[in-house]
């Protein structure tokens, strides 16, 4: 038996996968353990449950993959510092007591903290592989895609040196073709745009994402901002790959993202206060950036088709999660079909170091379905529970539930969904990535013009212009969206169809942001963007089938094969890992129902609630 595992540390989303026999065995972020969103520490739970899934012990394993080199890390650092001198004093004081202390002497950290996993003493220490970052990135986009031969595109903020890679996979070689060094990143420049608009960078990138489409893509401001980017922020080359004009930008050695006073030259705008009103000039700079972004996205896609001459492109890293940006990709016919690893940021890193080991330094062959299938088993790779710790639960807390039957079940609550209800979803395996699909969910009635307010301000508490996705039966796709194809992880943005959609009002772009967002657009008005769009899931019945079930029963109920779907989670908290979080957020909302698998808690039937006063404060805005 043949046992490697994958681990990412140390800088957001902690991960940790295990390969057995060349196959996903498990894989989880260690945030849904510690529920610290983005929790950047050694992922010791995650690293013990995936052990666990495998029935291992460290001593077992073949190789252990850490997801970067950290020596080539600190020489960028050191070779930053040094070229941005004396700017980068302060920052250089503060980050290098940290690289000497601890982050030089990686493998000793790794061991140390693999030591408090294991049971007993470690006898016998596997070979601990450091494969780069941009490589643990394309092998999580190859090596699990359902295709023999692809070009590799992956595109983050940076690894070592790398901020973007264009790479080509065959069957189980990965070879690298070209690279862009930092400083010059497109996903720092996205980063920066965050900032700007007032929102966490590595966190409110998607915000911003979701805020373009409120820009007015006919005014005269976001093509003069662009015209700007392009000018003055960004120098983007024919092949897609750029420079930046660090003069506007701070992160190189910095603590901040970007020179301030130096784009309120530049835009005419202040940087935005966090948590105050979004005024229409911040919106029109995400259109802008995101219209910029897109551009370089494509433009890279057209460079890695001419240099590898292959059909089909896998993507991984940060960038790889604009969606928007993906579905102009696919729709641009430049490669007949795309994949995108479900966990492309950091988490992924996790993943594709396992992978690195099993191809690159075993040399393990590599096996693909020829059937369209994916190595990914849906990314639902996390824990599961069974009913005995739904009646702990029940018992810890003298919760109330009934335990139903399937049929049942699928039956009453597509009732509950199409009486307008909002419900938390629990069931299987926990998703793998950043995405809720359908095994830790909140999901609603998408024909409810209510159900986007609802689920924003009084469930999710917050901002109220966040879009939700639809989860849309694979097979009826076609019937609510332009999608051609599936996107089973929520990676894909496309248009709704038109003959549902209802024409915008005379001045629709000059409206306030919240006219606009509850103008009701199509008929099913809580998954339709204000720019007619949506982010698809489709649900496919060999991945999930109890999701696909229950959408199924909600379409004969009521002839509609699309739900609201949105992560089971309150803002500022990582998705829920567990039935007793899930019950926490739903006593701690105003959800109205609660399925843990085949058990269905109403909240007037439930005790009153008393938070436990230390999980009080404990989430962050973000």
């Amino acid at each position: 038996m043949s046992a490697i595992l994958g681990i990412s540390a140390f800088y957001h989303d902690s991960a940790a996968a295990l390969l057995v026999d060349g196959q996903i065995c498990a894989a989880a972020q260690e945030e849904r353990f510690t529920r610290k969103k983005h929790d950047p520490a050694f992922p010791v739970n995650a690293v013990r449950y995936v052990l666990e899934e495998g029935g291992l012990e460290i001593g077992d394993l073949d190789a252990i993959a850490f997801y970067d080199k950290p020596y080539l890390k600190f020489e960028r650092l050191l070779e930053t510092y040094h070229a941005f001198s004396p700017r980068g004093l302060p920052s250089f004081l503060s980050s290098m007591p940290v690289w000497i202390k601890e982050k030089l002497f990686m493998r000793k950290m790794v061991w140390d903290d693999l030591a408090s996993v294991a049971d007993e003493k470690l006898t016998r220490k596997p070979p601990l592989l450091f494969p780069e970052h941009h490589l643990s990135h394309a092998a999580s986009a190859f090596y699990p895609s359902p295709f023999a031969e692809a070009a590799i595109l992956t595109v983050d903020g940076v690894g070592e040196w790398a901020t973007t890679t264009i790479g080509v996979g065959r069957d189980e070689k990965i070879t690298m073709l070209r690279e862009l060094p930092f400083p010059h990143s497109v996903g720092l420049l996205y980063s920066a745009v965050t900032y700007y608009c007032g929102f966490k960078v590595n966190s409110g990138e998607y915000k911003l994402m979701g805020l373009a489409p409120y820009g007015n893509p006919d005014s005269e401001r976001v093509r003069k901002w662009k015209r700007l980017i392009f000018e003055e922020l960004v120098d983007l080359k024919d092949d897609g790959s750029l420079l930046l004009n660090m003069e506007y930008f701070d992160y190189a050695t910095g603590l901040r993202m970007c020179r301030d006073d130096k784009w309120f030259e530049l835009f005419g705008i202040a940087k935005r206060a966090p948590e105050s009103e979004l005024d229409q000039p911040y919106m029109d700079m995400a259109l802008a950036i995101q219209q910029v972004t897109e551009e370089v996205v494509l433009r890279l896609a057209r460079t890695a088709r001419q240099l590898t001459g292959c059909k089909h492109l896998v993507m991984a890293g940060g960038v790889a999660l604009n969606c928007v940006a993906n579905g102009k990709l696919q729709r641009s016919g430049i490669f007949d079909d795309l994949w995108i690893q479900p966990a492309a940021g950091d988490a992924g890193g996790a993943l594709g170091a396992a992978y690195a080991a099993l191809h690159i330094w075993q040399g393990a062959p590599r096996t693909v379905t020829g059937d369209g299938r994916d190595a990914m088993s849906g990314s639902y790779l996390g824990p599961e529970f069974c009913d005995n710790d739904v009646k702990r639960l029940c018992r810890k807390y003298k919760a109330v539930a009934r335990h139903l039957d399937e049929e049942t079940l699928y039956g009453e609550v597509s009732k509950l969904l199409a009486d307008g209800k909002a419900v938390g979803w629990f069931q299987g395996r926990m998703e793998y990535g950043p995405r809720a699909l359908g095994c830790r969910s909140i999901l609603g009635d998408p024909r409810d013009p209510q159900m986007q307010k609802k689920l924003n301000l009084k469930i999710k508490y917050r901002e109220g212009f966040r879009p939700f996705a639809p989860s849309v039966l694979a097979e009826d796709v076609g019937d609510y969206f332009d999608l051609k194809g599936n996107s089973p992880y929520m990676l894909l943005i496309d248009q709704v169809c038109r003959e549902r959609c209802t024409p915008p009002p005379d001045g629709y772009h000059e409206l306030e942001m919240y006219e606009r967002l509850y103008h009701h657009r199509s008929d099913l008005p809580a998954i339709t963007h204000v720019d007619y769009t949506a982010r698809i899931q489709t649900v496919h019945q060999d991945t999930n089938p109890r999701y696909w079930r229950l959408i199924n029963a909600f379409k004969a109920l009521t002839g509609c094969g699309v739900v609201v779907n949105t992560s089971f989670n309150v803002r500022g908290e990582p998705i829920v890992g567990t039935p007793e979080d899930a019950y926490r957020c739903f006593m701690r909302t105003e959800m109205d129902w609660l399925v843990i698998g085949d058990f269905l808690f109403e909240k007037g039937g439930q005790p009153e609630w008393q938070e436990d006063s230390r999980w009080q404060d404990k989430y962050e805005l973000d």
